[in-house]
């Protein structure tokens, strides 16, 4: 069993920036996949980034804006947000594959085994 915790969101003005942190503890590996998905209200999950291992690939939309920081032996993944629009408001969802995937495969939402409780993030002024 693996336990997903998120924290670190919050209300920050367009243009700031924000960090969100993603802890897993349980069955994982440098193997595994940990990502972060987005959900605003209305809209499908979308997915904002992932890494495994010292990979890391990331959805159009959040592209040179948004960095993830995988740290292997915490089994830790931040998410640091800058340069924040208002279309980055959203639930954030951290997610675990513990098992290996293809790098193809990490938006797919479906593909995740575990999920954090997810950390409201909003952008507004």
């Amino acid at each position: 069993q693996v336990y997903v915790t998120e924290s670190g969101g919050g209300l920050v003005q367009p243009g700031g920036s924000l960090r969100l942190s993603c802890a897993a503890s349980g069955g994982i590996s440098r193997s595994s996949v940990m990502a972060w998905f987005r959900q605003a209200p209305g809209k499908e999950r979308e997915f904002v980034g992932a890494a495994q291992g010292g990979n890391t690939v990331y959805g159009d939309s959040v592209k040179g804006r948004f960095t993830i920081s995988r740290d292997n032996t915490r089994n830790t993944a931040s998410l640091q947000m800058n340069n924040l629009k208002p279309e980055d408001t959203a639930v954030y969802y951290c997610a675990v594959r513990s098992q290996r995937i293809i790098l193809g495969a990490w938006s797919r939402h479906n593909e995740y085994d575990y999920w954090g409780q997810g950390t409201q993030v909003t952008v507004s002024s």
